[in-house]
């Protein structure tokens, strides 16, 4: 029972950023040079359909990492055709009309000139997708260099673009079910199992309250939320 209420509870936004960009993606009409930038493992690139499709990334994460933090445990690299630095990508200017980049942003150490990249790359009237967190915990690491950007670090530093969506995903309410979510789980971890047991009791009620918070939140999202989904047509 306990189990199936924190099922209930959780908050997938992995699952929305893919179910982003799958419509993204399958929206595009065929034929287009697509560069999918920090590819890691590729996932889109099964919605990339008549399209020609190239995967890069610095191919350096092995799903260990330090050991700090959130790992994968595993991690494919079997699929990256450009392997280098995300500021230095071997291509020439404007030879992709589509640039994807999704949660790649806060493991490099200049998201700035990473974008600036992004945009020598792309064509005049080319799409860039960008999706990355507002607010995350340490993971990748030590591969992990911000917690997330606001929707002002988009406005300012793709200035030569046309913003055609910035949604944010979740919001205040949202962020702190999900963090809260976590105690069971770090207490396990770091104090025993004995805490987590403890800790549950405590937490269903919060858990409980916020998810009906949820439904009444009409503007938090400002203060706080998961992530921003970007799709800009560059000028």
């Amino acid at each position: 029972m306990t189990e199936a209420i924190l099922d209930f509870m959780r908050v997938n936004i992995a699952a929305t950023r893919d179910r982003w960009v799958k419509k993204v993606l399958l929206a595009l009409p065929r034929g287009l040079r697509i560069l999918d930038v920090g590819a890691g493992e590729a996932p889109y690139k099964k919605w990339c359909v008549g399209q020609e499709y190239l995967a890069q990334d610095f191919a350096e994460y092995d799903g260990v990492g330090d050991g700090v933090g959130f790992q994968t445990g595993t991690w494919d690299r079997t699929n990256i055709d450009i392997v280098s630095d995300i500021i230095s990508i071997p291509q020439p200017d404007a030879s992709f009309d589509v640039l994807v980049c999704t949660e790649v942003l806060e493991h490099v150490p200049d998201p700035v000139r990473a974008l600036a990249e992004c945009t020598r790359l792309l064509k005049p009237g080319g799409t860039l997708i960008v999706t990355a967190p507002f607010f995350s915990m340490t993971h990748f690491a030590p591969y992990h260099f911000c917690t997330g950007f606001n929707r002002y670090f988009y406005e300012k530093h793709l200035e030569g673009y046309e913003m055609l969506e910035v949604s944010s995903q979740g919001s205040f309410f949202a962020v702190v079910l999900q963090q809260i979510m976590f105690v069971p789980r770090f207490c396990s971890r770091y104090f025993g199992i004995i805490w987590a047991i403890i800790s549950i009791p405590f937490i269903i009620p919060a858990l409980l309250f916020l998810r009906i918070a949820m439904v009444f939140d009409v503007g938090l999202k400002e203060f706080l939320c998961f992530a921003y989904f970007v799709r800009a047509r560059k000028k």
